[in-house]
């Protein structure tokens, strides 16, 4: 049976580091408060120009490059992203010409900070139908346009960055298996909508809203939920807890993933971090951290879970095998 192989892995992040002290220049707030809510200290955040499509391209590179495979040989592109460098063309269509992958088509996928889990799933059912020999996944946030900088709430917890995977065709897979969950929220987390006209006249034109949540919601709808649902999703793939070598969580927020890794009785060393760094990046967080991992061990015989969950409020996991 074919399945996908994660090939290699690559993540890019904006030059430019924005420590608590600067944002506090900025925002009501102060280095201690972030530190000790969220255990972020720093993030990256594109102030040269960089859209989404931009740090796409250049994570989908280091993938590619890593694994000695050109562009041309791409079959297709999901880029997973809730900020967008618009609504059309696609930003998968955008990295498409960028990479010179001619023979490849894209798409975008929005479930927020699920995203990579999503996209994942989505680019694993293309390569098992057998018509494509490379795939790839990509996971692309420039979070710092979306903001309201008068909102401590949300701000202070967001950078920018991109990760991704370059997927091949195996006859031994390593997604074992995977469970997703929506339900619907728009009050919970939202971010750029559009309201549609009241009236018509010649001052309407297209308006969006910044990013806003409702956190303390967020946090107990996380720490209340997902520890079930990892603990479930493994039952039923017949995995153990203690089996699971790596978890790779959505980098929301340190204290958060702490409060799952306690209420799952797993210690702190097996959690990939790097929200300390590079804050909240969204759907890219887990592909950067996976990234991360795979670049600096050799993951041959080890299990990891990659769980996300956001967007008011979409959730899911994907078991790993390698």
């Amino acid at each position: 049976m074919i399945g996908s192989k994660i090939l290699s892995s690559g993540h890019y992040v904006p030059e430019d580091i924005v420590t608590n002290d600067d944002l506090a220049k900025v925002v009501d707030t102060t280095d201690e408060w972030i530190v000790s809510h969220t255990g972020i200290k720093t993030r990256r955040v594109s102030l040269k120009g960089e859209n989404t499509s931009d740090l796409a391209t250049k994570a989908a590179k280091i993938a590619l490059e890593r694994a000695g495979v050109s562009a041309d040989e791409v079959g297709f592109i999901i880029v997973t992203t809730f900020t967008p460098d618009g609504l059309a063309p696609s930003t998968a269509a955008l990295v498409q010409k960028n990479l010179g992958a001619g023979n490849a088509w894209g798409f975008d996928l929005s479930t927020a900070c699920a995203g990579f889990v999503f996209g994942l799933a989505t680019a694993d059912k293309f390569m098992k139908s057998g018509d494509y020999k490379y795939g790839l996944v990509i996971s692309a946030e420039v979070n710092s346009k979306m903001m309201d900088f008068t909102d401590r709430t949300s701000t202070v917890f967001f950078g920018d960055g991109a990760g991704a995977v370059l997927l091949t065709q195996s006859e031994e897979g390593n997604i074992v298996g995977e469970e997703m969950h929506t339900k619907g929220d728009e009050k919970v987390v939202h971010s750029g909508r559009i309201a549609p006209l009241s009236s018509l006249s010649s001052d309407n034109y297209p308006k969006i809203d910044a990013f806003a949540q409702e956190g303390r919601q967020v946090y107990e709808e996380v720490t209340m939920n997902i520890p079930n649902h990892i603990q479930n999703f493994l039952k039923i793939q017949g995995v153990e807890l203690d089996d699971v070598d790596y978890f790779v969580l959505h980098q929301a927020n340190l204290r958060m993933i702490e409060k799952v890794a306690e209420s799952l009785e797993q210690d702190m060393d097996k959690f990939v971090t790097n929200v300390e760094e590079y804050g909240n990046s969204s759907s890219a967080g887990i592909a950067m951290a996976f990234d991360q991992l795979n670049s600096s061990i050799n993951l041959t015989g080890k299990k990891v879970l990659l769980t996300g969950f956001g967007a008011g409020f979409t959730y899911g996991s994907i078991l790993l095998s390698f």
